[in-house]
């Protein structure tokens, strides 16, 4: 009978495994305090939400390759793509966004949400062009 060994060697695959359910006793890591959010948090894409927009936008952030301790990045709105640079500090979100690269166009200012475990920053987006500000919300994408 063939079956019989099968049997036993599936049964010893999901012993040998040592996956665990649900019922594990790991604890998932803290959500960091707003003070402790770094530039590390902020890696990842990023879906920005801002006011009077529907289109809205999305940031991918990374490692600065120049500037320790902040980010870059690319920011992308309907067909719109701009270059982004900043960083954040106890809690503080700043991020320069350039379409040419040289020249500041846009700045968004905002603050780290306390319970989102650095995965929400809301503040206030604005072109340089201009002393309008629109608010803003942006959430982390999972993934990263």
């Amino acid at each position: 009978m063939k079956t019989l060994p099968a049997i036993v060697l599936i049964a010893a695959c999901a012993i040998n495994t040592g996956a665990s359910g649900q019922n594990s006793t790991e604890t998932q890591p803290a959500c960091p305090a707003v003070a402790e959010i770094s530039p590390q948090h902020l890696y990842g894409s990023w879906r920005a939400e801002l006011d009077g927009q529907p289109e809205g936008a999305t940031l991918l952030l990374e490692k600065h390759s120049e500037l320790a301790g902040s980010v870059s990045g690319r920011v992308t709105r309907a067909s719109v793509s701009a270059q982004l640079a900043g960083d954040v500090d106890a809690g503080e979100f700043t991020l320069e966004e350039s379409i040419d690269g040289e020249h500041i166009s846009a700045t968004w200012l905002g603050s780290v949400v306390a319970s989102s475990c650095g995965q929400e920053i809301r503040g206030r987006w604005g072109q340089a062009a201009s002393a309008h500000n629109t608010p803003f919300v942006l959430r982390k994408l999972p993934g990263w």
